[in-house]
This record gives structure tokens, sequence and C-alpha cells, in this order.
């Protein structure tokens, strides 16, 4: 029986560009995926609005996991019925954390009581949004319609920040450090949302042999790396690559960036060929 190859990949500095936000570099794996039909699942921080709008470019059908394993997104009929989901128009959603209105009810307490310095979407508002990503308007209208975390800007000391995570942590949330931002969080994260997706294709097709690749570059990414059959760290195009230890399957491509995914994908699709 042929086996079930399943692909999950980080955005951000991975398949797109740090600086342009081009996927064309892997253009060419990206179509071969399409013609072998084989998933690929963005699993990215960025909000469901924002991948929805990115896979119609890449004609892209598959579920996706968005805000850092904050929630799955599956469409509609993807899957066998029997979801444990909840079903929001033609989309499944599997919620992992607090939804957003609860974390920002818990950020506002603790702003005031404490009178941490921070700043969140929320507080900037679409323009503010603009201001701080780079943002086209549109798309800073998609990055504020968000499930399940808030990215913040943190504008005091470490000494404070350390204090305000220990706070989170009493209200069940998590700090989580990427890119750009700090983003809060339930207790989640990518490994978590790809291992229970992973399983939802398994119980789709019990019989078929089933093997994962993650693909990379960020602190965020660890727990999907870690949870891949083959992992693939790509090279950020500033500062250090990730050291992914104790893995048996890891793959560092030269080139950074969506160049790299290029590269990886080839070296996994002419592996497993």
């Amino acid at each position: 029986m042929r086996l079930k190859l399943l692909i999950y990949s980080d955005l951000d500095g991975t398949l797109l560009d740090h600086d342009s936000y081009s996927w064309q570099p892997a253009a060419a794996a990206l179509a071969r995926l399409v013609e072998l039909e084989i998933p690929l699942i963005l699993n990215s921080s960025k909000t469901a609005r924002e991948i929805q709008a990115l896979r119609q470019g890449l004609n892209n059908h598959h579920p996706y996991i968005v805000e850092n394993g904050c929630a799955i997104c599956v469409p509609g009929g993807y899957f066998p019925a029997g979801s444990t989901s909840t079903e929001t128009g033609s989309v499944e959603i599997k919620y992992f954390g607090q939804r957003y209105d609860l974390i920002l009810q818990t950020l506002r307490t603790l702003r005031q009581q404490n009178r941490y310095p921070f700043s969140g979407f929320a507080d900037f508002g679409i323009d503010g949004i603009c201001k701080h990503t780079g943002l086209e308007r549109q798309a800073a209208e998609q990055a504020g319609q968000r499930l399940g975390s808030e990215p913040l800007l943190w504008q005091g000391s470490e000494e404070d920040l350390q204090a305000f995570s220990r706070d989170l942590t009493k209200a069940g949330l998590q700090l989580v450090k990427g890119g750009r931002f700090l983003h809060v969080m339930g207790s989640c994260d990518k490994g978590r949302a790809m291992q229970w997706l992973t399983e939802r294709y398994r119980n789709s097709d019990p019989a078929r042999p089933l093997l994962t690749v993650a693909l990379g570059d960020g602190n965020n990414d660890l727990p999907m790396l870690r949870s891949a059959d083959i992992a693939v760290v790509i090279k950020p195009k500033h500062g250090p690559a990730l050291q992914l230890e104790q893995h048996h399957d890891v793959i560092y491509p030269e080139a950074p960036g969506p160049a790299g995914w290029q590269e990886a994908l080839d070296q996994v699709l002419d592996r497993l060929r």
C-alpha cells in the first residue's frame, strides 16, 4: 500500500521569505506536492483569515493550523463525518487553549492590577497593526481577527516580564516568543495541534502507513519539528539556525527561506520515491 505523506510547514521565514513574504522560490516543490496529491498543512502564527487568503494563492485545500497551534481549521467534508470539532460555516474549528475574548479579559485584569507595560493588537486597532507590522490595511484586518492568541509588544524591564509570565501561567496562559511579537496563548503549541490532526488523518484511513514531515525556522516551531518523522530546519535570513537535538532524521538545507524549503522538499520526495 502506498505511503501517506503529510507535510506540515511554518510560513514566515520558512515557506515565505522573511522580507518579501514571497513563496515563489518554492513554486516547483509546491507544484510537485499538488501533482503527487500530498497534503500541505500550513502551521503558522498567522490567523485563520490570513492563512485563508494565502491558501487561495497556493491553491491549497487542506486543513491548516493557526496562531501557533491555538486552533485547527478543517474544510467541511474533508474528513468522514463524526468530528468532535466545533463547526462554523463550511469550516470545522478544533480549539486548543483559551478563546480570544477570555485571553483579552485576563490581560486587561493583569494590566489594571499590576500596571504591566505592554500593548497588543487589541490596543493597536487596524492603523496600529499596520504601523507595527508593515502590513497593508486589508492584511492588517485579517491579522486582527483572532481565535486564541494575542501578540504583544513589551515596554518594560526583563524582571517585570518574568513576573508577567508567572501571572499568565497562574491564569492558565503562556508567553511564546515569536519573530516580532510576544504571543499570549493557552496551553497549546504547533506540535500538539499537529499530533491531533495527524491522528485524524490516520483514523480516516487506518490501514495506510503514514509519514510526517515538518519544516520550520523558529523556536515556536520546535514542538512541531520534534513531533515529525522527518524534521527540516530552515536557515533564517538573519542569525543562526536552530539546532534540533535528539531527533533521528533532520535535514538542514543550505539556502534560507523558501529556497531552502524547495531544496529540502526535493530531497525528501526524491528519497521516498
